[in-house]
């Protein structure tokens, strides 16, 4: 259970760096409302680039899928209004983050979004003693289960949402945080992993 909404952004790119040429090939962008997902975005999108044979490989998403896809300047605009000013997350945020920079960038456009969460780095700090933190082992170790294939844009939000709400349960239940909200969240992403069990227990009630 999350007190405010967030969004649940997830893409699938031609690599690992805009820095370095690499564009996005589809957009997953779920609305967390309560602790559920109340509204979603999600296109594959036409950059006007080649997809790589190992990105097909493991995606599945080819070139002509991109090729009859929206183009860039349709879709980037419209996941920018979808988002508006609500907070982000993303399992690994900072690379869906500064891809999201980059393609709006070239628009001259700039995101809103009032704050950014990892559902990685909360993960690492919540449940310390798993043996990986990479989303389908994660998800498989929490026993949420994907829907449809890994690597797919819509897949990876959903599980990645259900990762976000199922941290927002285990807070409540073992901390007996009342109100977990986006700074909570914020906050617990900023610490060293040692000190987050004494900050929860600081944060919340008697359970």
């Amino acid at each position: 259970m999350l007190d405010q909404p967030i969004v649940m952004l997830d893409f699938e790119t031609t690599g690992l760096s805009p820095a370095m040429g690499d564009r996005i090939t589809e957009v997953a962008a779920l609305r967390i409302v309560g602790g559920e997902v109340v509204e979603r975005y999600v296109s594959l999108i036409n950059c006007g680039v080649r997809i790589p044979s190992f990105i097909t490989g493991l995606t599945g998403i080819t070139q002509s899928m991109v090729d009859n896809a929206p183009p860039v300047d349709e879709v980037v605009p419209q996941l920018l209004d979808f988002i508006g000013s609500d907070p982000l997350s993303a399992h690994n945020a900072s690379f869906d983050e500064k891809f999201l920079r980059a393609e709006a960038e070239r628009l001259t456009l700039a995101p809103r979004h009032a704050s950014l969460v990892c559902s990685l780095k909360l993960s690492r700090r919540v449940f310390p003693t798993l043996g990986s933190y990479k989303l389908g082992q994660l998800s498989g170790a929490l026993g949420i289960q994907f829907r449809s294939a890994a690597h797919r844009a819509e897949a990876d939000a959903e599980v990645a949402a259900k990762l976000l709400i199922h941290i927002g349960q285990h807070l409540r239940s073992t901390y007996g945080i009342r109100q977990v909200d986006t700074d909570l969240l914020v906050s617990v992403n900023k610490l060293a992993a040692a000190k987050v069990p004494q900050f929860l227990q600081k944060r919340g009630q008697p359970v």
